[in-house]
């Protein structure tokens, strides 16, 4: 066997733990992961901000809406229906059945 005291398997334990913490300090640090990671955050960031100018650009549309005037058929000039054209001028006349569902 080869641990056979308890001294033995605390040595082991230390050599582990040292070998575990020496490979943290070597190792190069992710650089990979850190550039997904800010690439992604800058990606995020740059959606957040479009997100928001679309919102403040509704929001603004929206109250624009709110305070106009509604229009109705007195804003409207009363000879312009005089003037108004047929939809079409053929002189024959379209029945509702002849017509196709859109």
């Amino acid at each position: 066997m080869l641990f056979t005291t308890t001294t033995q398997y605390i040595a082991l334990v230390v050599a582990l733990i040292a070998g575990w913490l020496f490979g943290l300090a070597s190792h190069p640090g992710g650089k990979k992961w850190k550039q997904r990671y800010a690439d992604e955050r800058n990606s995020h960031a740059e959606m957040r901000k479009s997100l928001e100018a679309r919102i403040n650009e509704l929001e603004r549309e929206n109250s624009r809406l709110a305070n106009a005037v509604p229009v109705t058929a007195a804003t409207v000039a009363p000879h312009a229906a005089s003037r108004a054209e047929p939809a079409y001028r053929d002189e024959t006349v379209v029945r509702d059945e002849d017509r196709r569902p859109l």
